[in-house]
């Protein structure tokens, strides 16, 4: 009780103090999870700042990906050109499908190269999935991946965009030799009237220029051959420079094109070869021990023959065509006002030459193709005035 007394006059402060102690903890401890609730949404705001700032560096950089792709690429629009393919290209991302004929050891298949769209796309049939790969159908097996094995058991026989042209190219050939023999059936002893008079220079000249100096007086017998050639070759050069359809195939400048060419060339020297020409081979006339030396020589030499109007022919059509797209992908690759003012008269001036080097390449080859098989045709007083 003494006690108490002594601290009655300053009892009233001391609870006033403990009081607001305790107001002041209480209110600490009611706020603490406000600080913490406070603390970690500020840590997930942060969260999602770093979220959306990997997420936009990772859109710019697929963007600048997406960029890149779509940048003008001049290659792949040289090659799309130059290159067969199984459709056939019109303009901007139409094409014109073609039929697909496939022979495997499951039977034909045919289908529509509409199924595929810029080789993205797998189409499946009866048989087997397939795909084109670089312009070539290939086989999928069951996890899309090319099953080289079955790829090779399939022939492809489709109707391709060379193809297609060669039928065209045929067509207008055999116009041009109906018409111009119908035209001399029926005008006979006369004056070439209309399109016969357009096609008769060129076929003189064949005939005076290529055919009798290099083959004499069998002349008349290869005739049919070399105006097939000349002409073939030559509306099949101006086909490709049309620029759309149904111009624009690289026939000439398909090496399978003119190795056929070649090879259907060398079995018409082989086959109308004479006597003088195999003593050439294989009897020449030098000292007997230099026979195990030279023989090897002239066989090889029968070869090389096709083989330089194969390559001759590939290589001058396509080195034409590659420049001209390339004079055309400047303008796009560098776009400038001045670029396109010095590209655009200078792939018109080699279009222009382009024009007398399908020509120039139809004459070469036939020419080349008389000098060989005249070659094949000398007889032995030649060789003896000779």
């Amino acid at each position: 009780m003494c006690i108490i007394g002594l601290f009655k006059p300053n009892l009233n402060k001391l609870i006033l103090v403990f009081a607001v102690l305790s107001l002041n903890s209480a209110i600490s401890f009611a706020n603490e999870p406000v600080k913490k609730a406070d603390s970690e949404h500020a840590d997930a705001i942060a969260e999602v700042r770093d979220t959306s700032a990997v997420v936009a560096e990772n859109s710019a950089a697929t963007s600048h990906e997406n960029a890149k792709e779509e940048k003008f690429n001049p290659s792949e629009l040289i090659l799309e050109h130059i290159t067969d393919s199984h459709d056939w290209h019109l303009w901007g991302h139409t094409s014109l499908p073609l039929p697909i004929i496939l022979y495997t050891p499951k039977g034909l298949e045919v289908f529509s190269s509409s199924h595929f769209h810029h080789g993205e796309q797998a189409y499946t049939t009866a048989n087997y999935t397939y795909k084109i790969e670089e312009n070539k159908i290939v086989v999928l097996n069951t996890e899309n991946e090319i099953d080289e094995a079955a790829t090779k058991t399939i022939i492809d026989i489709s109707i391709t965009k060379n193809v297609c042209s060669l039928l065209i190219s045929v067509t207008l050939l055999l116009f041009i030799f109906l018409s111009v023999a119908k035209a001399y059936k029926n005008r006979v002893g006369k004056a070439p009237k209309g399109f016969q008079s357009m096609i008769e220079p060129i076929i003189l000249f064949v005939r005076d220029d290529v055919a009798k100096p290099n083959l004499g007086k069998k002349y008349a017998k290869f005739m049919p051959f070399l105006l097939t050639v000349f002409f073939f070759i030559w509306i099949n050069n101006m086909m490709g420079l049309i620029p759309f359809f149904p111009g624009g195939a690289n026939v000439s400048g398909n090496i399978a094109f003119t190795m056929v060419l070649a090879l259907i060339t060398f079995i018409i020297i082989t086959v109308n070869g004479g006597k003088v020409y195999w003593s050439h081979i294989f009897a020449p006339h030098v000292p007997w021990w230099l026979y195990p030396l030279l023989i090897p020589v002239e066989i090889f030499g029968m070869f090389t023959k096709p083989v330089a109007l194969m390559i001759r022919l590939f290589a001058n059509i396509t080195a034409g065509h590659i420049l001209v797209l390339s004079l055309i992908s400047l303008i796009f690759i560098f776009k400038s006002l001045v670029i396109a003012i010095v590209a655009v008269p200078f792939t018109v001036f080699i279009n222009v030459i382009e024009l007398l080097v399908a020509f120039l390449q139809a004459y070469i080859f036939t020419m080349l193709a008389a000098l060989f098989i005249g070659m094949a045709l000398e007889e032995p007083h030649a060789e003896e005035h000779h």
